[in-house]
């Protein structure tokens, strides 16, 4: 009897610990259901090629080192990216790529990166000032600044591995004073994120222009 109950035991032992072979270990595969729901499964993307061929049709208009010609900007406050559409001296859209290594998320904030809401304005008026730096009476490279904003608007959060697709349009011009009125909005997958009715931005060039003319 105790002989019966030794093997019994040693029996238990051992299955209970031998591992599964892994021909014999049950692989079940991640549906697309799973990943994209029901209601998207039929538009479910086939892979990282059909996902990047969406930007496809998206020209640039104006590289990174060709704004870096036009703005005085440099990192890590130059926050317009690439433009990709413009119109001189009526409007452009432009993106920044909104990425952890910016070093404004290391204190906003430690443990929840959101990137700030002035940031986000002073991108808009940067894509402002790729537009009235070309027009006429302007000197590009010349230093700007802010003199007002007026309705200001943020909808949503702007986070690292966001897309800010930005659009500006110059409502005045005052080339003799270098005064621009410009309206911006900007998006993240389709939604507004920040929208502002105004922005007022000086241009130094012409201030230095009214002093030698005096």
């Amino acid at each position: 009897m105790l002989k019966k109950l030794a093997l019994l035991a040693a029996l238990s032992s051992a299955t209970a610990f031998t591992p599964i072979a892994p021909a014999q270990r049950a692989v079940t595969p991640i549906s697309k259901t799973a990943i994209y729901g029901e209601d998207n499964e039929e538009n479910a993307s086939s892979g990282g090629q059909a996902i990047s061929a969406l930007t496809s049709g998206v020209k640039t208009i104006f590289s990174l080192e060709d704004i870096a010609k036009i703005l005085p900007h440099r990192y890590p406050f130059l926050l317009v990216d690439k433009v990709v559409e413009y119109e001189q001296g009526k409007r452009a859209v432009g993106i920044k790529s909104v990425t952890l290594n910016e070093p404004h998320f290391t204190g906003h904030f430690p443990d929840r990166p959101i990137m700030p809401g002035v940031l986000q304005v002073e991108a808009l008026a940067q894509l402002a000032g790729i537009v009235c730096l070309q027009m006429e009476g302007a000197e590009p490279g010349a230093v700007f600044f802010f003199a007002g904003v007026d309705g200001v608007k943020w909808k949503k959060p702007v986070v690292p591995g966001d897309t800010l697709v930005m659009e500006v349009e110059i409502k005045k011009w005052n080339k003799r004073f270098g005064i621009a009125t410009a309206a911006g909005r900007a998006y993240v997958d389709g939604e507004i994120a920040v929208e502002l009715d105004e922005m007022y931005v000086v241009f130094c060039f012409c201030i230095v222009l009214r002093f030698v003319r005096h």
